[in-house]
């Protein structure tokens, strides 16, 4: 692919390996367990610029744009599109390298997910402001 890897601060904002259990009868890795992975970096960023507590309230133009394999390393890449009072839109990408080394990193799946700020009642609550005027990259 000629996509290049994004430029995110910090690197990856998660990173794993698939594993056999995560596989289809096909031995590709199911596009749920792609999810889940993304679902779990973005909700660690957004709790992070939130301070506290988030849920996922819509996820967005998801595109699976080709298959994780067995063994590949898979990297989430997070990068913060729009904060509103009480929620906060991320771009993920999700990246993964091939068994053999060498393999240079493409692009599976992208998506944009909206997260809300959650209190302790469990009721949406405001974004401290400082919080979200980094987009920690792009």
């Amino acid at each position: 692919m000629a996509d290049k890897l994004p430029d995110v601060p910090g690197g990856p904002h998660l990173r794993t390996v698939a594993m056999p259990r995560d596989s289809n009868a096909g031995g590709d890795i199911f596009g749920g367990w792609t999810l889940s992975q993304m679902d779990l970096a973005g909700g660690t960023f957004a709790a992070e610029r939130a301070g506290g507590r988030v849920a996922t309230v819509a996820i967005e133009a998801m595109r699976f744009l080709r298959p994780v394999g067995v063994g590949d390393e898979v990297s989430c890449y997070c990068s913060l599109e729009e904060a509103g009072e009480t929620s906060l839109t991320v771009k993920i990408e999700t990246w993964a390298r091939g068994r053999g080394r060498g393999k240079a990193p493409e692009k599976v799946t992208q998506g944009v997910f909206t997260f809300v700020a959650l209190g302790e009642d469990g009721r949406p609550r405001k974004i401290p402001t400082e919080n979200t005027e980094t987009s920690g990259g792009g």
